[in-house]
């Protein structure tokens, strides 16, 4: 299980993808280059951007981080029964 945090004041809304259905933000998780940090962050999540954006280079803003959490294993996995 991961835990994500978002800042939403760090959305840039000018990339939000309007629908029919409704308006939608992509975002892309990555890891941290040197593992988990000094806050207990496993990594960032940065905000999505249109094709054009990132042809002229330009970088999703970094919008927060996330986490793995620790889950509890069942006596199957732990043990590496199948049944």
């Amino acid at each position: 299980m991961i835990k994500l945090s978002i800042n939403t004041d760090k959305i840039d809304q000018s990339s939000l993808h309007k629908t029919e259905s409704g308006t939608y933000l992509t975002i892309f998780l990555n890891e941290n280059k040197e593992g988990r940090n000094d806050y207990g962050n496993d990594g960032y999540a940065s905000q999505g951007l249109s094709k054009e954006k990132r042809e002229a280079g330009t970088k999703g803003p970094i919008v927060g981080n996330w986490k793995y959490l620790e889950t509890k294993t069942t006596q199957n996995e732990s043990s590496g029964s199948d049944s």
